[in-house]
């Protein structure tokens, strides 16, 4: 097999900047002029932006992912000796989050495609459960029925942790607005991505909206006056303003994804791997394109000798690691699976030729 004639990215952040620098460098000097960096009107036109999109009530902007997933558990009244039920497949914000509030992780196994499997969702539930937090991995929804049927049958909350699944939709319903409350990312490495690190919430609850509100914001009312203690999870006016120009894009890069992942499905056709299959009612948006493979690691050293890179999402599952105190049962899918799991290179600025040059290395692969 000859070499490949370029080097295929993981991500292409720097083109994305080239691309899009002549609009969006006078939208920031124009925020840096105002002099209004912290809750300006870039903000909460954000805010009502991803109102729109999502369809929902309230959005509330905040400085990361893994504090929206902190301050929707709070608004929700998880405390220390409350339980969560997650999965062990997620980055590790996801147990963190519930670590923070004083609360403990409790993990349940998956399914093939990596999503939460409702049914040892539901054998982990008892009385300590208050909520359970289904996480869209690779932008792929959970199965939202089944996890909303027992949810409500046990009068448990949901909050969806939406990090790497914006845009995605399952059953007419875009993530984050099935559960009680949704928690996204806008790392630079999201599909609706910032200049570092931002997040948003979104919800129908005004009770919750207005906790979270005041909250991110040590807990004021006024300049003046402040409700209770708080802290500072603010989104930054030019981050905003930089989300404000890259939401207009959002379902062209979506598209773009959706093309990529067909172009996969085309020529990875008959290999002996393992990538789920599209369903009906839904619309996966391919933040990540995972495929299962024996000889993982030989065959990421094998991509990347080619030129190509690839990665691992996430090679040690969050039950494994050495910080993780709690005692937790073996997860079989999920231990399987982190030993299998390949992150291709999925990102839009790839086109056909690209992704046929990293299919012909894997059916080398195969075939050597």
């Amino acid at each position: 097999m000859k070499k490949n004639e370029h080097w295929i990215p993981y991500v292409n952040l720097s083109k994305q900047f080239r691309e899009e620098k002549k609009l969006l460098l006078p939208r920031i000097e124009k925020v840096l002029s105002s002099g209004m960096y912290v809750l300006s009107d870039e903000v909460s036109k954000f805010e009502s932006q991803i109102c729109k999109y999502h369809d929902v009530k309230f959005c509330i902007s905040v400085n990361s992912g893994t504090d929206a997933l902190i301050l929707s558990l709070m608004s929700l009244g998880i405390k220390a000796g409350d339980e969560v039920i997650t999965q062990a497949n997620s980055y590790i914000g996801s147990a963190a989050a519930i670590h923070a509030v004083g609360a403990k992780p409790v993990f349940c196994d998956v399914y093939d495609d990596q999503t939460m499997n409702a049914e040892d969702m539901k054998s982990k539930i008892n009385s300590r459960t208050k909520a359970i937090m289904p996480v869209h991995l690779t932008g792929r929804m959970c199965e939202m029925k089944k996890i909303m049927r027992i949810a409500k049958k046990k009068n448990i909350k949901v909050i969806e942790d939406c990090a790497q699944s914006i845009g995605s939709i399952y059953d007419k319903k875009k993530s984050g607005s099935i559960g009680d409350i949704g928690a996204f990312s806008t790392h630079p490495l999201k599909n609706l991505n910032a200049c570092g690190d931002g997040g948003f919430i979104i919800t129908n609850n005004k009770k919750l909206y207005n906790f979270i509100k005041l909250k991110r914001n040590h807990g004021h009312i006024t300049r003046e006056k402040v409700k209770f203690f708080g802290t500072v999870s603010r989104l930054d006016s030019i981050q905003a303003v930089i989300l404000n120009f890259r939401l207009q894009k959002l379902e062209n890069i979506i598209n773009k994804r959706l093309r990529n992942a067909s172009i996969y499905k085309k020529y990875l056709k008959n290999l002996n791997l393992y990538h789920p299959e599209d369903r009906l009612h839904c619309r996966d948006t391919y933040h990540l394109f995972v495929v299962q493979v024996k000889k993982r690691d030989d065959l990421k050293k094998f991509l990347f000798k080619n030129k190509i890179e690839s990665n691992i999402h996430y090679p040690i599952p969050i039950h494994k690691q050495k910080i993780f105190k709690y005692k937790s049962p073996k997860l079989i899918k999920t231990e399987k699976q982190s030993r299998e799991i390949l992150s291709l290179p999925i990102n839009q600025y790839l086109n056909e030729k690209d992704i046929k040059k990293v299919c012909s290395c894997i059916k080398f692969f195969f075939n050597n």
